[in-house]
């Protein structure tokens, strides 16, 4: 067999050894998983083989005949290359400084050059300083900043700084920060020194981008000859008004849901005037109103109970703890849980929790059962509300190690011994007299209480140290909207009947002006969903990507934003309408999951990179586009079942195989080519970019997680169709078709496999 021959074979193998290292990184361990299968000897000559295949393939096929293509293949060559520069001369170490508190400098000597994890530095490395930065007004580390001191033997001196997402280099030497001593006294620097090897690799970086963006520019290729290739022929179009209006009428509600005597809770306005103070929580400063939301949809799964809002649920609990104690409110999973419980339905009440003098769930709890586990979250939470542990809502500045503090306290906390009087007073006095207010029914005068709490935590937390108003009334503006749900089923229905449809009725059945409406309707959504993300964005401070909730409701507006550029560019394409709907429906119903959207929070400091948006989005885009090719596959398969025609004859002439004839091409396939190029690349760009935040943060590009492993098997799986001229099967729409529904598994498995089997830093939460 002919070395050319031999490149995809080996690159199968390669799929199969990462798919199999990641499991076994399960059992045997991350260091023995990267000893014994990343890179061992005969990985490495595994890779190195097919490389030399590679070269081989590229000569034979001509392919510099086509500059940007070959460039393209090139510059896989080029990263490979710095990959095994990296491994075989580089070198990373850590080094742990400490601060010595006996030296006047307050300096400490660190291991010296022969002692730092094998690396010999040609220099002395001294520690001056560690600090932590916080987010204004919280306890929530924004960034940890260590000042080191590096001395030469001939005593000359240089001072850096390193921090996360920001290194320090010296003499091809660079500094990471990898960690701190609980003390705060001492810190963890990742070193790496690898001179050429990051060079080559950026290189290889640099010639792929250049060669990404050329491709679409370069002439005499497939995905141009797709492009200039005949439309499908227009068949004669009929109008099914009926079964589209029907689509409608399904997606309205069918009915209202009866009324129930609720619980008692303080009046409406009441309840707002308390959830518009300031609370500590969630490692950050927020309105009262977004424990409260949270604080409900935690208990009863959703933002309000029986016409109540989350405001006076959680001044319902507070205020009338006796009459909610016996309010079945508290959902419940789990069969077993529920009979240790000794209820009937779904609720319990929380006086269901203790029975005969003891917590029923004790038992359960200690035999690791997760239901019983989620049940007892709920049970500590309303202790910890309740009980006013929770409702931090006073600040007071006090004096510590590290200077002047804001801390936040409850009227339930033990305050600081060097506390005013009169601030002593109105802690322990203000929230009483409110208590007392609601008592008598005196709701204009526990308001005004209300309000002169809330000027007392911005006189004594100050401007700066709270959010802005803007930030703040964008906060209660976003937890007044419940649409993650509504728009999910909505979408998801509409999707689903209009795939149905679109099946039934195929591509050229469905008048263009229902799909004029339906792209109406969908900018709808897209307006709402953008409402909500910018607010998110605001509340925040930074592009909301940070976590599985937030990088799924970006899917689904990517979903609708590539929906609408679609229709538009490819108006004979109709069922992007369908897939796109129902990408966004099943990608919001994802983003729903949880029992509830995850708390807004400031960004770990690894996260706070620009890197970060543009990796993530350019990663969404790309399982957008494939989910498309999915969805598209799924009807092309159905369409074509027929269809065994090679689309080209098998053989060696160049000619013929760089201009297959685009005529024996379904439409569905042509239509999954189309996107597959910009999908793979986006993938392939996604993946790089992450690399290289990595190497600013942690000293190294590619670390073999979990996720990083499937995203490449994704890459590599994906990469096969786009080589039909050299694999024949992929000419055949049938066997097309189901590769690429099997293939969008590596996305679901990357995306969601992994967080939930694999783990990995990149696991979402």
């Amino acid at each position: 067999m002919k070395l050319d021959k031999l490149a995809f074979p080996l690159m199968g193998l390669i799929i199969l050894l990462l798919v199999a290292a990641s499991v076994a990184e399960q059992f045997i361990g991350t260091e023995a998983v990267v000893r014994y299968f990343y890179a061992a000897p005969w990985t490495i000559a595994l890779w190195a083989l097919t490389v030399v295949c590679a070269i081989c393939y590229i000569v034979r096929r001509k392919v510099w005949q086509q500059p940007f293509t070959f460039l393209l293949h090139f510059s896989f060559v080029v990263i490979l290359a710095g990959a095994m520069v990296t491994h075989l001369f580089g070198e990373q170490g850590k080094a742990h400084l400490r601060l010595r508190s006996d030296t006047v400098a307050g300096y400490a000597v660190s291991d010296s050059r022969d002692s730092i994890a094998g690396i010999s530095l040609p220099f002395q490395l001294r520690l001056a300083d560690f600090h932590l930065e916080y987010y204004p007004g919280t306890q929530a580390p924004m960034d940890f900043v260590s000042d080191i001191e590096l001395t030469e033997d001939d005593g000359n001196t240089c001072y850096g700084s390193v921090s996360m997402n920001h290194i320090f280099s010296y003499r091809n030497y660079r500094f990471y920060q990898s960690g701190f001593d609980s003390d705060r006294r001492g810190t963890t620097l990742s070193i790496s020194h690898d001179p050429w090897g990051i060079g080559i690799t950026y290189a290889g970086y640099a010639l792929l981008l250049l060669s990404i963006i050329g491709f679409f520019f370069q002439r005499r290729t497939y995905f141009r000859t797709l492009l200039r290739g005949t439309e499908p022929a227009d068949n004669t179009e009929r109008h099914h008004r009926a079964a589209l209006i029907a689509l409608f009428v399904v997606c309205l509600p069918l009915s209202a849901s009866a009324s129930k005597t609720a619980p008692p809770t303080i009046n409406e306005q009441t309840a707002k005037e308390f959830c518009n103070l300031y609370v500590y929580f969630g490692d950050r400063v927020c309105p009262m109103q977004t424990l409260a939301k949270d604080f409900t949809v935690k208990l009863y799964g959703k933002p309000t109970y029986k016409g109540l809002s989350c405001e006076q649920v959680l001044c319902g609990w507070l205020f009338y703890y006796d009459d909610w104690a016996n309010e079945p409110c508290i959902k419940i999973k789990g069969k077993q849980t529920r009979h240790t419980l000794g209820i009937e339905g779904k609720y319990a009440c929380l006086n269901d929790f203790v029975g005969s003098g003891k917590y029923k769930l004790e038992n359960d709890i200690r035999r690791r059962d997760k239901n019983a586990i989620a049940a007892d979250e709920k049970f500590q939470l309303i202790s910890m509300v309740c009980t006013a542990r929770m409702l931090k809502i006073y600040p007071i500045s006090t004096t510590g190690q590290n200077g002047a503090n804001l801390t936040w306290y409850s009227w339930s906390d033990q305050l600081p011994p060097d506390i005013t009087h009169d601030d002593w007073q109105f802690v322990y006095r203000s929230m009483d007299y409110v208590f007392l207010c609601v008592a008598r029914n005196a709701n204009s005068e526990a308001q005004d209480a209300l309000r002169k709490i809330r000027q007392w935590q911005r006189d004594h937390a100050g401007e700066a140290q709270l959010p802005t108003q803007t930030r703040f009334k964008a906060e209660k503006i976003f937890n007044s909207l419940s649409y993650t749900r509504p728009m999910a089923m909505a979408c998801a229905t509409i999707g689903l009947l209009l795939f149905v449809i679109f099946i039934l009725l195929g591509d050229r059945q469905i008048s263009r002006r229902w799909v004029i409406a339906l792209s109406m309707l969908m900018l709808l959504a897209f307006g709402v969903l953008t409402f909500a993300l910018g607010l998110r964005s605001i509340i925040s401070g930074h592009v909301p990507l940070a976590n599985g909730h937030e990088t799924m409701q970006f899917l689904a507006w990517t979903a609708m934003l590539l929906t609408m550029i679609g229709s538009m560019l490819l108006s004979n394409y109709r069922l992007l309408m369908p897939a796109g709907w129902l990408v966004a429906g099943m990608t919001l119903m994802v983003s729903m999951m949880s029992e509830s959207n995850p708390q807004i929070t400031n960004l770990m400091p690894v996260l706070q990179s620009p890197l970060l948006t543009i990796h993530v989005a350019i990663i969404m885009i790309a399982y957008c586009l494939l989910a498309f090719i999915m969805l598209n596959s799924i009807v092309g398969l159905i369409a074509d079942r027929r269809l065994s025609t090679v689309i080209t004859k098998e053989g060696d002439n160049e000619q013929a195989a760089n201009e297959l004839p685009i005529v024996h091409v379904t439409s569905h396939m042509r239509l999954s080519l189309l996107m597959l190029y910009p999908a793979v690349f986006c993938l392939t760009i996604g993946i790089f970019i992450g690399a290289v935040w990595a190497n600013i943060s942690w000293g190294r590009y590619w670390g073999w997680d979990p996720k990083e492993v499937w995203a490449l098997i994704t890459m590599l799986v994906y990469s096969f169709p786009l080589h039909s001229r050299s694999i024949a099967l992929f000419r055949r729409p049938a066997f097309f078709h189901v590769y690429m529904i099997a293939a969008f598994l590596t996305v679901l498995f990357t995306y969601f496999g992994v967080n939930f089997l694999l783990g990995g830093m990149h696991a979402y939460q």
